[in-house]
């Protein structure tokens, strides 16, 4: 059996080496002609997986080990019967932390306490809604918005995008692409509501770049300028705007659950997928992936304000301002599409919050709710 998988994959030989044969490739290089004898596709989001790629191959499964699925041709593959996995979920930790890493970097530049602000969260799935309880947890005021969710599950519990707009100073983004239909979040955020964000506002976005319009916000940042934006994800990627780019407070190379434990349980995923599809045995658990984190545990002994003790926790484990700066230089000694891929496809993975146990000590033990509500393991001594 012959596997041609994305080389950027980690724990590949470990998760299928024991299926068949690994053929590894540039994701974006991958092309008809690699798949004329290849019986699996595993792939990440930046090959598009449709007509063109898979026509007269023999693929008969292709697995993303992502969360998002808007680079397959769903309907495609079942025309054709081949069989289709994603990892919906697996690294939807670690997009949280690069939230509250971002949030809490934005909010010490510009001198704002982030846990008396007012944040919404459009898009309440694996991200959103995770999200969601770890603000809540620290006591930060919460607004959500999914129209898909509130009209499966009725409408207490959610707010409209306009309402969310005019009652939040944070607002992040969690939504998928969906070009089309009541739910198309194709530039939800269009220049008019873009123009009606308030001036002080905090927009994030880390799920999709289409879901925003770069140019009216590029604009807005370039002409008031009243507004700070972070953003993980960008429309026309790797060939982003340099423009809005040098506008962002945070700018970052769609690397928001680039964690390791998050890319290892998306293969672990997938290979599960795979091993179901061939009626095959699922292989090793998923704890036998994660190696030991390089920094297991942190003490402190004495009480910090709040948010300096998270941001002294979040900054052990991941810094986001060092993806930053790394985009920052690739593009500048590469150019935009060269940086920009190389940034992504070379990213130190990080571990996530859940990795780190603080031991707290003496009156420090007052910050243990407040570390717990952020993702760490926490101990008092």
């Amino acid at each position: 059996m012959k596997l041609v998988i994305d080389a950027n994959i980690p724990a590949a030989d470990a998760c299928f080496g024991g299926v068949g044969t690994l053929h590894r490739l540039p994701g974006r290089e991958i092309r008809a002609a690699d798949l004329q004898n290849a019986d699996a596709l595993i792939v990440r989001s930046i090959t598009q997986v449709n007509r063109a790629l898979l026509t007269d191959s023999p693929v008969r499964f292709v697995g993303t080990c992502t969360i998002g699925t808007d680079h397959i041709d769903l309907d495609y593959l079942k025309e054709r019967n081949i069989g289709f996995a994603s990892a919906p979920g697996c690294n939807a930790e670690a997009v949280v932390d690069y939230v509250l890493s971002s949030l809490l970097t934005v909010s010490e530049r510009e001198g704002w306490p982030l846990l008396e602000r007012t944040v919404g969260v459009v898009g309440a799935g694996n991200v959103g809604s995770r999200l969601q309880r770890r603000l809540q947890a620290l006591g930060v005021a919460v607004r959500v918005c999914d129209p898909p969710r509130a009209e499966q599950e009725g409408a207490s519990g959610f707010v409209s995008l306009d309402k969310l707009i005019g009652e939040c100073d944070v607002i992040c983004l969690h939504t998928p692409l969906v070009k089309a239909g009541p739910h198309a979040t194709y530039q939800l955020l269009n220049a008019q509501r873009i123009n009606e964000l308030a001036p002080g506002t905090l927009l994030l976005n880390a799920g999709r770049g289409d879901c925003i319009d770069g140019l009216a916000l590029r604009s807005r940042l370039a002409g008031k300028g009243d507004i700070t934006a972070v953003l993980d994800v960008w429309e026309d990627e790797p060939d982003i705007d340099a423009g809005l780019r040098d506008l962002v407070a945070l700018a970052t190379p769609h690397i928001a659950g680039h964690s390791l434990d998050g890319k290892l349980r998306g293969t672990w995923m997938i290979q599960k997928a795979l091993a179901a599809q061939l009626n095959q045995p699922s292989g090793m658990p998923f704890s036998e992936l994660c190696p030991p984190p390089a920094l297991a545990t942190l003490t402190l002994q004495s009480a910090l304000p709040v948010e300096e003790a998270l941001r002294l926790c979040v900054r052990a484990v991941y810094d986001v301002r060092r993806d930053h700066d790394a985009l920052q230089r690739q593009v500048t000694h590469q150019g935009i599409v060269k940086g920009f891929d190389s940034c992504r496809a070379n990213c130190p993975l990080r571990r996530e919050f859940a990795t780190l146990t603080v031991f707290l000590e003496n009156d420090a033990v007052s910050l243990q709710p407040s570390l717990q509500a952020a993702g760490f393991q926490v101990r008092c001594g």
